[in-house]
């Protein structure tokens, strides 16, 4: 268009050459000229200006891996809110059984599960919901936040259970929720605050990401998750340490003034990972909700409208939990895990102590990517009744077969037996009880997301 304008300008100043002398031609000429080139280079600037947004528009998200660096990479500040949103996954798992027990228990009820608790009965373990904006420290993002929803019969065994959640319904549904920073102190220090499951145990709450379809009771009996801060630190590759200070076990409310406390340490190498922790806390409340206050309870302290009273003594004795669990990938396709744990309470700080101690042993065999097989033993001692309150001791086996119908799709069909030395475990007869519970488990679990990995 300027090159258009510029012969049309030489075109007439060519006619009106024959009224002027040479020397006022050439000096309209000139002038004529060096506007047209001033107009040129403003052009040429406003489309240089307004390239690179269009060019970050559909090319970006068509191929990322050669989209042009963003400003946060070619500055060093910050991402923009829009990249931060951009790095968000949303996922989505739904998990399903059926299993049945042949004691042929009367309710249908499948003694010491954490999950698989009915039997006979097509059930919902899980439907739960992942919205994750994790940590990226290659675009020099230090912050990131987690929040897990769930839904269904595995709620009621994970979440709020009343006699350690003092209001338990309110947060039923959320099993995680937390924020994240890394302190950029040395390596790292990743400082998390808020809701999040559990390291103790080797077991996960996600069935996809597990070996079994059942729990170990180690998973039932451990903590689930805690309420508080937690700080992890990296001095080498290799190596991870831990630290938390928490509400206490299963208590997004605390119950008592008292924090508990975990340290712990990782070894991670190319086929052996080894974790261990050591608990210390203090499990007695220190008050109780009236839910039918009468008259006499007018003018005692209230949360949120429901009015309490203070124990007085309370009980002050010390939970102390020792943990500690490996992992050996022998080859390829062999992994075995072992497990011991040895936990101790006291109602007082000189009562006679409540021990629970034992552990379980794993090992999976994967025969092709699709199609693996895993068998688990495990014995727990429950002196005291801590557990399964009744003194007995607890021995189950389990036999797993894996299909990876494809990704997104699992298949677990799954034999396992569980033994006591004690008659407990319920028959098809009220009040005969046996020393032997045997289960048949199939288990579908769907899922979906941009979240890579386990969860």
């Amino acid at each position: 268009m300027v090159m258009r304008l510029y012969l049309s300008v030489l075109f007439l100043c060519g006619s009106s050459s024959l009224a002027q002398d040479s020397a006022d031609l050439k000096k309209e000429i000139s002038e004529l000229r060096a506007l047209v080139l001033k107009l040129q280079t403003r052009v040429d600037q406003l489309e240089a200006a307004h390239v690179p947004a269009r060019a970050t528009v559909a090319p970006a998200a068509a191929a990322p891996a050669t989209a042009a660096p963003s400003a946060a990479q070619t500055t060093g500040s910050s991402p923009s809110s829009s990249d931060v949103l951009a790095g968000t996954t949303v996922n989505f798992l739904i998990d399903t059984y059926y299993a049945y027990n042949f004691n042929a228990p009367i309710g249908r009820v499948n003694l010491l599960r954490a999950f698989d608790v009915s039997s006979n009965a097509f059930s919902l373990n899980q439907a739960t919901v992942v919205l994750e904006n994790a940590v990226d420290l290659s675009r020099k993002k230090r912050w990131g936040a987690r929040l897990d929803l769930q839904f269904g019969q595995a709620t009621a065994t994970l979440q709020g259970n009343p006699l350690n959640e003092p209001r338990a319904a309110i947060y039923r549904n959320v099993f995680q929720a937390y924020g994240t920073y890394v302190v950029p102190f040395g390596s790292g220090l990743t400082v998390d605050f808020g809701k999040w499951a559990s390291s103790l145990g080797y077991e996960t709450n996600y069935t996809k990401d597990q070996m079994n379809y059942s729990r170990s009771y180690w998973f039932n009996f451990l903590p689930f998750y805690h309420m508080g801060a937690r700080l992890t630190y990296k001095p080498k590759d290799w190596l991870s340490v831990n630290y938390w200070i928490v509400n206490g076990t299963q208590q997004t409310e605390p119950f008592n003034a008292y924090k508990d406390q975990n340290v712990a340490f990782t070894v991670q190498t190319k086929k052996v990972s080894w974790t261990a922790n050591y608990y210390r806390g203090q499990e007695h409340p220190d008050f109780f909700y009236i839910t039918n206050p009468g008259p006499d309870d007018v003018g005692l302290p209230a949360q949120q409208g429901t009015p309490f009273l203070p124990i007085r003594p309370a009980a002050d004795g010390r939970l102390h939990i020792v943990d500690t669990y490996a992992s050996w990938q022998i080859t390829p396709k062999l992994l075995v895990v072992g497990e011991a744990d040895y936990v101790i309470q006291r109602f007082n700080r000189n009562s006679p102590p409540f021990r629970t101690t034992g552990g379980a042993a794993y090992a999976q065999y994967e025969f092709t990517p699709r199609y693996a097989v895993a068998a688990r033993s495990e014995y727990l001692s429950d002196r005291g009744g801590m557990f399964s309150g009744t003194t007995q001791a607890l021995k189950e086996v389990t036999l797993t077969f894996s299909q990876r119908v494809g990704e997104g799709f699992l298949v677990k069909e799954e034999y396992r037996r569980d033994f006591s030395n004690q008659p407990y475990f319920l028959s098809d007869r009220l009040g005969v009880l046996k020393s032997q519970q045997t289960t048949a488990t199939l288990g579908l679990v769907w899922w979906f997301g941009a979240k890579k990995g386990a969860w």
